[in-house]
């Protein structure tokens, strides 16, 4: 069975790993609590945090192309280069782990979904959901504070 997009990559990351990425985001949150005229800008940073899906596709890409450039110009065996990047990225896709996976963790390349855990939280703080129960159009008012 394959494993849910918001679980692949952290079943296959080292528990230490998820764990300090896990930590600086609530050592941020906490920093952010105590300041908030910091959490715009933070948000902003956040709008422009590659997640670990879009390195990995930048890498593959790069390395596929750098070999089929050799492979063409150079030697015709620089071609195995890209069958192996495109069948590491297909593993990726289904299992949630190629090789490069643990270095970009350990970097600290977080999930789609760990960068969107932070900005909830950074935008609950703000007070942006507050705003929803009060609204008189209730899904307007949730659909406004789900998108800035």
């Amino acid at each position: 069975m394959l494993p849910a997009t918001t679980e692949r990559v952290s079943l296959h990351s080292a528990a230490s790993a998820s764990r300090k990425i896990r930590n600086e985001t609530q050592a941020r949150i906490a920093y952010l609590a105590r300041h908030p005229g910091e959490i715009p800008t933070r948000l902003a940073e956040l709008d422009r945090e590659w997640d670990i899906e879009r390195s990995l596709e930048a890498n593959a890409s790069s390395l596929a192309f750098t070999g089929i450039v050799l492979g063409a110009t150079l030697d015709r065996r620089w071609l195995v280069l890209p069958a192996l990047v495109t069948a590491f990225l297909f593993q990726h896709a289904i299992q949630g782990w190629c090789p490069p996976l643990p270095i970009l963790r350990r970097l600290g390349f977080r999930t789609a979904s760990e960068i969107e855990q932070e900005r909830h939280a950074l935008k609950a703080l703000r007070g942006d959901f507050a705003r929803i129960g009060q609204a008189e159009d209730r899904a307007a008012a949730a659909f406004q504070a789900a998108r800035v």
